[in-house]
């Protein structure tokens, strides 16, 4: 990692990492597809460690699972201090890729499961998912009855001075 890739803190940034992140989601899902790929979602992003100028940052890609066009790239960042050989894992998420070409969207191939741990990420993406259609039904839920949300409301350090 380059000086010039460092954040105000002296850390590289975290949107270089992104930046980065999304072009390994890109190739993964483009060689899998065989077709062109655009990045449909990106899973929540945590900042486990730092990464200093001077490591070497190593991300692995995998396609963790297949829907119809779509596929969730599943992506590991690690640093190492070269001098040292420590390693930090810095971050993991998961970008959806959608396979497209000028008319649309395109069909994927099918997942080859050859290992447990792979099984394990393709059964882990869907739960994400199902978690992810349940979380934004409760949140439409929220939406639509404000009034029965709103006693919730007094454990928090707010005040209610609603005008609409």
């Amino acid at each position: 990692m380059l000086p010039s890739y460092k954040n105000f803190g002296g850390k590289i940034h975290g949107g270089y990492i992104l930046g980065l992140m999304d072009q390994i989601a890109f190739a993964c899902a483009s060689k899998h597809s065989g077709s062109y790929c655009v990045t449909a979602s990106v899973d929540k992003v945590n900042f486990l460690n730092p990464i200093e100028v001077g490591e070497l940052v190593t991300m692995k890609a995998s396609i963790n699972y297949i829907g119809t066009s779509s596929m969730v790239v599943g992506i590991r960042v690690e640093s190492e201090n070269i001098m040292t050989g420590e390693v930090k894992h810095c971050n993991s998420s998961y970008f959806t890729m959608v396979a497209r070409n000028k008319n649309g969207t395109v069909k994927v191939p099918g997942l080859i499961i050859r290992s447990r741990l792979e099984a394990k990420r393709f059964l882990r993406a869907v739960k994400r998912k199902d978690f992810e259609t349940h979380k934004e039904e409760a949140l439409a839920a929220l939406y639509k009855n404000l009034d029965n949300f709103l006693p919730e409301l007094q454990q928090f350090r707010v005040n209610l001075d609603l005008k609409d």
